[in-house]
């Protein structure tokens, strides 16, 4: 099928030459023109990296013209940070046409915001919207034009908006994540199942004396030790707790699982911890107050993640320290300029009424 892959970094890259792998119709869009001149001029390919060797990859289109690039895609995939997913979802809203599917992975509840875009632009196409819990792929790009696969996720689970266009928009993501998609009801479902909010504040905050020191260091490594381990698990009872108080069902896929050797897989599978240490990719330069750990995951996704906790009536006192640390490192309050239900316009909506909207869609 038509895909249109949006974004350059590493998830977009992987995700377009996955496409291209499996004998889809790819086309990529990014912002930088200078970038999608080099690209071609270079012959348009992507390499691919991953333990069954380098594989090179075809796009059909790489263009920094968003209409051309979604013209007749079913499955538009979008895996930018959430920090872009403003500006991307109002230069995507004008273009999109009934029975389309925007995919975000993750979303941090971006599948509002490009809904809302659409509404804004007047646009009243049918299109459906969808977020999961994780990025499809452990992945790093290697040069301008290549990137490294370490893993390749399963059971994906996923939300919809709106949820009455639910079997449409799982079935056209299912031909894109053969069998790896998992149903999680609507989009607040999808978005509480985000696991960036959850493994990488403690990371990015309890190593951020190392960060600073050494030139690099690798947080999932030597940054992961038992007493980082037994808070992050405990900041994902926080939002298992949310997600119950709100009436969503299990499975919560609790993060523990992406470490341990026995049990439940999913995201990336067990043991995956390991394979990522062991890839080497991670061991790198972070600037807390710019890098994505900090700026999405911890100021976005946590303060989301307080605002769905006020919305439950579930205290949330591990996420609101994290957010005053990271804070107070980057000299800005994250629950005022993060994302939370009232800085998305959503402040005033009851339960019910919020419940409606993600199952009904804008109107």
């Amino acid at each position: 099928m038509r895909i249109a892959v949006l974004g350059g970094g590493n998830g977009s890259f992987a995700a377009a030459g996955d496409f291209a792998l499996a004998g889809h119709d790819v086309c990529l869009w990014r912002r930088d023109v200078e970038a999608v001149k080099a690209h071609n001029a270079a012959g348009g390919t992507i390499v691919v990296k991953d333990f069954r060797g380098r594989h090179e990859a075809t796009v059909s289109i790489i263009t920094a013209d968003i209409a051309e690039a979604v013209r007749d895609a079913e499955l538009i995939v979008c895996p930018a940070p959430a920090t872009a997913q403003q500006d991307i979802a109002r230069a995507l809203a004008p273009h999109l046409v009934d029975g389309q599917v925007v995919f975000l992975p993750p979303g941090t509840f971006g599948s509002y915001i490009f809904a809302n875009a659409k509404h804004d632009a007047g646009n009243r196409a049918d299109a459906a919207f969808a977020e999961t819990g994780t990025l499809p792929w452990l992945t790093r790009k290697h040069g301008p034009h290549e990137v490294a696969i370490t893993i390749r996720a399963k059971r994906l689970p996923t939300g919809v908006l709106p949820l009455r266009l639910k079997d449409h928009a799982l079935a056209v993501i299912g031909r894109a994540f053969p069998g790896a998609i998992e149903d999680c009801g609507d989009a607040l479902s999808g978005a509480l199942m985000n696991a960036g909010p959850i493994i990488h504040p403690p990371l990015i905050t309890m190593n951020a004396a190392p960060l600073e020191h050494f030139e690099r260091w690798d947080i999932h490594r030597e940054g992961t030790q038992a007493s980082v381990r037994r808070v992050t698990d405990a900041l994902d009872a926080e939002r298992i707790a949310i997600r119950e108080a709100l009436g969503y069902g299990a499975p919560h896929f609790p993060l523990a699982d992406h470490y341990a050797r026995e049990g439940e897989e999913w995201m990336y599978g067990r043991g995956s911890h390991d394979k990522l240490a062991d890839s080497g990719d991670w061991r790198e330069h972070i600037v807390l107050t710019r890098h994505r750990y900090m700026l999405e995951d911890l100021a976005l996704g946590l303060s989301f993640l307080v605002s769905a906790g006020e919305l439950a009536g579930v205290p949330t006192p591990l996420a609101r320290a994290f957010l005053s640390i990271g804070g107070a490192i980057c000299g800005e309050d994250f629950m005022l300029t993060g994302r939370t239900l009232q800085s998305l316009g959503l402040g005033d909506f009851d339960r019910a009424t919020l419940q409606k909207m993600l199952a009904e869609g804008l109107r």
